[in-house]
């Protein structure tokens, strides 16, 4: 049935020539109004069809967030639960959808976990990331599984500069934290490229409440980074590349039940865990504008994700690795009239080593896609379809659309229709026995169908609007289904039907000097067999970011509020909702000193999110958050 939409898409694409050259991911990285995910091509932020957020390295060095997850949940519809201080696991809700249901992609590389639930973004060193790109709603029809609450592509530090721009970071703080990068960019008009590596140290906090006497103690965590990004253009229209990120270290963790020992006895001794972990991906592409009206890249991608778990108190130890390769073929048209076509394929390997011994640990995907599009002067369209291969599962065809409106020059209406899927992980599939939980090799892929309008408005000369009201339906959703409030008990399996309806706005003014940015969203989600709202998410959230510049001094401010949520899929646990204000300074001392100063939750609010509430005593135990912090950095760039 839905060949017949490749059909019509292929039928509504004319034969037409290139209208003009379009702008070089090189060149886009550096410009908050672009987009690259959309549709894995350089387009407007303003002509995509994606809602859409945009972090530049200014954003970053402005808002000076601890890690990736801390920065995303300043994203209007983006939720973050933390499970403790920095290096803690996370969870990640796209519009209501579960961790594993968004893509992350870095520098094109998938990063997501193929033994877990999404990927390990709080190991990334944010001083070496130069862009983040976050789409809310399915975007499946174009990037494949996994893609269907949103997708987060993260890119490596670039050159910018010609000749050579050292620049030397050292910053300490609260719990013994320090953080030390030295990084080295420049190239000439060919060539460019950026060198840096980093070590971050703290001592941390005691990410639980207490339990066991072993559980007192602060959770460390160490990371050692190292990135490089390299380009050169081989000719006037030939450009190759290559992108290397690698991250390792240790992070101690808590486990308020102790180790159960021996393994299936339900009998917990007292445990000191901690995990290394080591993550690392490699992208190399070649991009070429081959005629007037044809560009095409080939991306080559390979990433390393090992984590391995053991205990100060035990000698038994778990590994589980995920190694991914990855081929894509992107070609691009550029067509008369606003017309456009993107054609491309994609070949995937996911290989899985793991001490769990999964039933099934390598698997393959080939796909190939294709995306019309039409640019008018009031009118816009959007038809774009994907054919999924994969060994495990099978075919699985994938289909979006949409339609755009030009009110007047000020405001522009986009209805949009998209299908998404996402393929059961191998720990879904074959996770052991452990602890109560265990996988299910049954569980088939999970799929949804969205609708979204969205309304986008340049309200005034200094005040701009977007909004989107959006609903998703889920079929097949995979979750741990519980028989009682402990939710470490249970199998995954195929929930029959759930669906989010909900709503997100950002507003941007500036007023009197000050810039101002509020998101806001509103969001229900449920399982449509029992009612109950899906756990870990919360119905409202509301960011507010306030930044001003007095000459070389800078303040700002961000308030982030959270209403409550529930800790499992019965909703007996419920978890308050809280708020937290940050405060930020910066001041630029000369040309190339800068400090800068970040006071976190600054109230020193305590909004732990408890996430279980049985022990041998039947207390209630949950992972803590950061209280009040203050980090105080130094940023020197020398000149050459």
């Amino acid at each position: 049935m839905k060949l017949s939409r490749i059909a019509l898409a292929v039928a509504l694409t004319p034969a037409c020539v290139l209208a003009e050259q379009p702008l070089s991911r090189e060149q886009a990285l550096q410009l908050s109004d672009t987009l690259i995910t959309a549709s894995r091509s350089v387009e407007q932020r303003s002509a995509s069809s994606a809602a859409s957020t945009v972090f530049t390295r200014a954003d970053i060095e402005r808002l000076r967030p601890v890690s990736v997850p801390h920065l995303l949940a300043q994203v209007p519809g983006v939720q973050i639960a933390n499970y403790g201080a920095r290096g803690a696991a996370y969870g990640l809700y796209v519009r209501g959808s579960n961790t594993a249901q968004t893509l992350v992609l870095i520098d094109g590389v998938r990063a997501d976990l193929a033994t877990g639930n999404g990927a390990v973004l709080q190991f990334l060193n944010v001083d070496q990331i130069e862009r983040i790109e976050v789409l809310r709603g399915s975007r499946s029809a174009i990037h494949g599984a996994d893609a269907m609450g949103g997708v987060i592509q993260i890119f490596t530090r670039r050159g910018d500069v010609q000749g050579l721009q050292p620049r030397l970071r050292l910053a300490a703080g609260s719990d013994s934290t320090f953080e030390r990068s030295l990084g080295l960019s420049g190239g000439n008009e060919r060539t460019r490229f950026d060198l840096s590596a980093g070590l971050i140290e703290t001592a941390g906090i005691d990410r639980t409440n207490t339990s066991h006497p072993t559980d007192e103690d602060d959770d460390a965590y160490r990371n050692r980074s190292l990135a490089l990004t390299l380009s050169h253009r081989l000719s006037d229209s030939l450009e190759a590349g290559i992108a290397l990120r690698d991250q390792r270290g240790k992070t101690e963790v808590d486990n308020p039940f102790g180790h159960e020992d021996p393994p299936g006895s339900w009998i917990y001794n007292p445990a000191k865990p901690y995990d290394r972990y080591s993550l690392n991906t490699t992208s190399a592409w070649l991009e070429g504008q081959l005629s007037h009206h044809w560009q095409s890249r080939l991306e080559l991608g390979h990433s390393e994700n090992k984590q391995q778990n053991l205990d100060k108190l035990f000698s038994v130890s778990t590994v589980n690795n995920t190694y991914r390769d990855s081929v894509n073929w992107l070609n691009t048209l550029t067509l008369n009239d606003g017309h456009s076509l993107l054609l491309g394929a994609e070949y995937l390997n996911d290989k899985v080593r793991s001490t769990n011994n999964f039933a099934v640990s390598n698997r393959d995907n080939k796909a190939v896609f294709a995306q019309h599009s039409y640019k008018g002067e009031r009118f816009g369209t959007e038809l774009g379809m994907r054919h999924d291969d994969n060994q495990q599962f099978g075919a699985e065809n994938t289909f979006n659309g949409a339609l755009s409106y030009q009110l007047n020059p000020a405001n522009q209406l986009i209805l949009s229709y998209s299908e998404g899927f996402r393929v059961p992980t191998f720990a879904d599939l074959y996770w052991p026995l452990f602890d109560g939980y265990q996988g299910n090799p049954d569980l088939t892929p999970e799929k949804s169908r969205s609708y979204e309008l969205q309304w986008r408005s340049q309200l005034g000369e200094r005040t701009e609007l977007e909004a989107s009201v959006y609903r998703t339906d889920f079929r097949d959703l995979i979750a741990t289904v519980t028989t009682n409030d402990f939710p470490w008990e249970g199998t995954s399996a195929n929930i029959n039907r759930a669906r989010v309806n909900g709503f997100d706005t950002t507003l941007r003014h500036e007023l009197m000097g000050w810039q101002g940015e509020l998101g806001l969203s509103l969001v229900d989600p449920r399982d449509r067999s029992t009612g109950d709202v899906l756990p870990n998410r919360a119905k409202r959230t509301l960011n507010l970011n306030l930044d001003r510049r007095f000459g070389d001094f800078g303040v700002g401010a961000t308030f982030t509020a959270v209403s409550e949520t529930y800790a499992s899929s019965v909703n007996g646990t419920r978890l308050p909702g809280y708020g937290v204000l940050d405060l930020r300074a910066s001041w630029q001392a000369s040309s190339e000193l800068t400090l800068d100063l970040k006071l976190a939750n600054i109230l020193d609010k305590d909004y732990s999110r408890l996430l279980y509430t049985y022990s041998q005593d039947w207390q209630e135990y949950g992972y803590r958050e950061m209280p009040f912090s203050a980090m105080l950095g130094l940023t020197w760039t020398p000149s050459l």
